[in-house]
């Protein structure tokens, strides 16, 4: 499927006319297309993943891409804002039962067979609002504060589709969550620059004597350099403790999600062997480098086994 926020609005936006709902049968085939149809830094459900969970994961990405899609593709804030409120509502009415929208339709099967609540949903909705007023992070820790909401929810979320959700198992995926967050910040500042936005901490380009003029340059400058340097080692740190997790883990999800873990790593270490230089070119994850790492990923598990 062709993916447009703004042509999918107009078959199931809140303006959109109340047509047929959609069966069970298809809102589930709109979510597989949706998420197999998107490929980032890797596949969204990889093969390691069990069949019996893909459709609730496909069900999760899409309402998450779709959030993601109404704060980041609306070329208006106040109306990214509007929409935003629109799809907590259609939320709300999801654990309601009341759904008409197929993400919705799909997503009530999943949220109902796994026990998921709702403030998972409603902190990643939270935080795409936030990305509508606010553009600019002065510390370290209210950027963390950020992730909390924008990442980690989405950990919490594949514990509980799993049957693996605890209180120690969701802090230590925290950790990975938040370092993928900031993987992809890191990854993505000429992106997000072009939105006005910047994730790199305000107070750390005062520590590296840069401005953000230094992002608006042609090339990346020594100052950049050393401060993205500095960001790649804070975050493989907090990669780090999130680590454990893994073996705390039970049967082939151990995989998937060690799979994400060395994604992340793999982001940052092709921003080091780039010398840091983000602002002329993108770093991105090849489908033989996810290749390489799938197959790490299994010889990984199959040591755990023995």
């Amino acid at each position: 499927m062709t993916w447009n926020i703004q042509s999918e609005l107009e078959k199931w936006g809140p303006e959109a006319s109340q047509g047929e709902i959609p069966s069970l049968i298809k809102s589930e085939e709109y979510c597989k297309k949706l998420a197999l149809g998107h490929y980032e830094n890797f596949p969204v459900v990889s093969w390691a993943l069990p069949r019996k969970y893909r459709q609730d994961f496909y069900n999760i990405y899409s309402f998450c891409r779709w959030s993601d899609d109404l704060g980041d593709e609306i070329a208006d804030n106040s109306q990214s804002l509007k929409l935003l409120d629109w799809w907590n509502i259609e939320l709300e009415n999801c654990y309601l039962g009341e759904v008409r929208h197929p993400i919705m339709i799909a997503l009530s099967e999943t949220v109902q067979s796994c026990g998921i609540p709702q403030k998972p949903f409603n902190d990643l909705i939270s935080a795409f609002k936030q990305d509508q007023t606010q553009t600019r992070y002065q510390t370290f820790e209210e950027l963390l504060s950020y992730c909390e909401r924008s990442a980690n929810p989405v950990g919490h979320l594949v514990l509980y589709l799993c049957n693996e959700f605890t209180e120690e198992k969701a802090m230590l995926s925290d950790s990975i969550c938040t370092g993928l967050q900031l993987a992809n910040f890191w990854q993505d500042i000429s992106r997000d620059l072009k939105m006005g936005r910047i994730y790199l901490p305000l107070e750390d380009f005062q520590q590296f004597g840069c401005s953000e003029d230094h992002l608006v340059s042609e090339n990346t400058s020594p100052e950049i350099r050393n401060l993205l340097e500095f960001e790649v080692n804070r975050t493989r740190d907090i990669f780090e403790k999130g680590k454990p997790l893994i073996s705390q883990l039970s049967g082939r999800i151990q995989m998937d999600i060690d799979l994400f873990l060395l994604g992340g790593l793999k982001i940052l270490e092709k921003i080091e062997k780039m010398n840091y230089q983000v602002l002329e070119e993108r770093p991105k994850i090849s489908k033989a480098e996810f290749a390489g790492l799938s197959l790490q990923a299994i010889i990984r598990h199959v040591k755990r086994l023995f």
